[in-house]
């Protein structure tokens, strides 16, 4: 909840619905992305069979690389799904089926975080009266905002780690995500094989609400974007034979180019204790969104949190004694955690 407390903007309402929302299937991806692609309609009620056919496709392409898509052993849904991509039954049939089975839950569910439902909803049920949902003020006022673009990428990525947790089993063992820095990829390995799962920017850039994680400016991750955030290494990565696991997620955070490679940037300073303890809560808002970086949080820095506080410290004092240099820049925009 302090995810959203803190700066209670629609922005951050919307990712915290992506982030902390409950993940028994990924529907609710799938309708988020739907409702990017219908921001524009000129009515404000959208039908189900308006919405069937988005929603069914972004499953349908999704089970073709991740077939695990629920984590119950059965669903009449996802069934259809692969039905069709396997040229046995019509779109007509999957809308239809759609319709009638894929939204049971996720329309209830969507706007619950943390077992209660957020102040701030983007559309209302109204299946019972109008077939549909009915897409409010927040809703389009959210369409206008500078960060919309960003959620598609943000939204994507959120998935692709969850599925990717789901295809793992990470209840039953824990996995490391690893940074390629060359690529700015995460991925994991699986049984010796490499496994790319999602663009670092698109992954780390909801968790830090669209702004530089240093001085709060605001950033992007669209390639074409004059504000396109840099992936930097909190600790620098001059120090990887000092800190530990310096790749690992815990150290990787989104900066604007002034902060990381600007005249004052930060190159090889230590950031300040003010800003270790923005990484620990940063961090945090990882452990509480829970598949697979909750995992890798636990594995990399420790299964509770003053462990993962003592981890930072002494990564801390290690780094100080090296490059004894501390770096803190000006406030650039509102502090959003």
């Amino acid at each position: 909840m302090e995810f959203y407390q803190v700066d209670p903007s629609l922005e951050n309402y919307w990712r915290a619905i992506i982030l902390f929302g409950r993940n028994v299937a990924s529907y609710k991806f799938a309708l988020a992305r739907s409702l990017y692609e219908l921001k524009k309609v000129s009515n404000e009620l959208i039908t189900l069979e308006e919405l069937a056919e988005p929603f069914s496709r972004h499953i349908c392409e999704h089970l073709k690389h991740s077939p695990k898509q629920v984590t119950s052993n059965s669903s009449k849904f996802i069934d259809h799904c692969l039905s069709y991509n396997k040229g046995t039954i019509s779109q007509d049939t999957l809308i239809s089926a759609t319709m009638k089975l894929g939204f049971i839950n996720v329309i209830d569910a969507f706007h619950v975080v943390n077992n209660q439902e957020i102040s701030n909803r983007f559309f209302i049920d109204e299946r019972k009266t109008h077939k549909g949902i009915r897409l409010t003020d927040n809703f389009f006022n959210l369409s206008e905002s500078m960060q919309f673009e960003s959620f598609k990428n943000e939204t994507e990525a959120r998935w692709r780690l969850v599925e990717h947790g789901w295809k793992l089993g990470i209840s039953h063992n824990l996995i490391g995500v690893q940074y390629d820095q060359d690529l700015k990829l995460l991925f994991t390995t699986d049984k010796e094989r490499r496994v790319n799962i999602s663009s670092c920017r698109d992954s780390l850039n909801g968790y830090q609400k669209g702004h530089c994680f240093y001085c709060h400016d605001s950033i992007s991750v669209e390639p074409s974007s004059p504000n396109l955030a840099d992936v930097d290494h909190f600790f620098p990565w001059m120090l990887r034979d000092i800190v530990n696991n310096i790749d690992g997620v815990w150290n990787l955070v989104l900066a604007c180019a002034e902060c990381n490679r600007g005249a004052d940037g930060k190159f090889a300073k230590v950031p300040s204790v003010k800003l270790l303890s923005r990484l620990h809560k940063r961090n945090e808002y990882f452990i509480n969104s829970h598949l697979p970086l909750r995992e890798t949080l636990i594995l990399q820095t420790g299964n509770n949190e003053q462990k993962r506080k003592d981890f930072l410290q002494n990564q801390y004092n290690l780094a100080k004694q090296a490059a004894i240099h501390e770096w803190e820049p000006e406030d650039r925009g509102f502090i959003i955690f």
